[in-house]
């Protein structure tokens, strides 16, 4: 580790921090500490830093927003890579938008509105940034990112950067290309828009902000729905109909208001939201004979 922060000095790849509460980095406000966390300038600075990274034998996540992760309590004995300076955006033409892999996706949605261009009113509430947001497909309101993708830029583990096309990026339902790709990574985004009207498309991102405020327990840390919702059935109907809404474990607790959301009501830990996840779960796979998915990515539970 000690070359790795040396060879970012050095070479001034960008700033860090070291002995970092990833509670700060993640929506459910929990998780271990990592031992550093760099902010790479630019995508040369990336590519040096996962060589030294990898020459070094060093653990190392990218993380995005923090919105779909669980971090265990343990500490995270490597290096967090963020990708927060990656957030360059260019309005191009015929409706296309190229935005940095660090963009804030709903600050990219607003923006959107504001050119008139249609498509990403989905995410408008969705808290992650545009990399994180491609990784895990997110989506609402029967859209997603495979709707609005065009292509997107790539750092393949062999550090080669490469364009991948819509196509080649198999997103299906809360998947894509990079949760069967370990080692790829976003670091640019082409999307293709339509021409919309401000107004209407305005109204639109209005009535789903009044409509989520009314449906999900938005004013406590949460990572957004727990599991994905099976073919054909809804997994936070299953959850209440077992009577799991309000559930506690320490200071985690099914929500009250909408039964797919697990939220840190009081000064929860890691393991007691992974414990309902996995309690809920088992209850639906033993009542239904439903394995539904996790929609949340954990780290460092091994």
């Amino acid at each position: 580790m000690r070359r790795v922060l040396e060879t970012i000095d050095d070479e001034n790849l960008g700033r860090y921090e070291e002995n970092v509460l990833l509670k700060k980095y993640t929506t459910y406000k929990v998780g271990g500490v990592a031992s550093v966390v760099v902010y790479p300038k630019n995508v040369d600075c990336l590519v040096r830093l996962l060589k030294v990274i990898k020459e070094e034998n060093v653990k190392y996540k990218i993380l995005g927003n923090g919105s779909n992760v669980l971090f265990s309590s343990k500490p995270f004995d490597g290096v967090i890579i963020k990708l927060d300076e990656f957030n360059n955006i260019r309005f191009l033409s015929h409706n296309k938008i190229l935005v940095g892999a660090g963009f804030s996706l709903i600050k990219l949605c607003m923006l959107a509105c504001k050119k008139g261009l249609a498509g990403l009113e989905f995410a408008a509430g969705i808290p992650g940034n545009v990399g994180g947001a491609v990784y895990m497909n997110a989506g609402a309101y029967k859209s997603d990112m495979g709707y609005v993708v065009q292509s997107v830029k790539v750092l393949t583990p062999e550090l080669k950067i490469i364009i991948l096309e819509n196509k080649e990026l198999n997103f299906h339902y809360r998947s894509s290309f990079f949760q069967t790709h370990p080692g790829y990574i976003c670091l640019e985004v082409l999307f293709k828009l339509q021409k919309g009207k401000k107004e209407l498309i305005e109204e639109v991102i209005k009535e789903r902000k009044q409509r989520r405020l009314s449906s999900q327990p938005l004013e406590y840390p949460s990572a957004g729905s727990v599991f994905r919702n099976p073919e054909g059935m809804f997994a936070g109907q299953m959850i209440e109909e077992l009577g799991l809404k309000g559930m506690k474990k320490g200071g985690a607790m099914v929500s009250e208001k909408h039964a797919n959301f697990i939220i840190n009501y009081k000064n929860a830990t890691s393991e007691d939201i992974k414990y309902l996840i996995d309690y809920v779960h088992d209850k639906v796979l033993e009542k239904y004979n439903v394995d539904m998915k996790v929609e949340q990515e954990f780290v460092n539970w091994e």
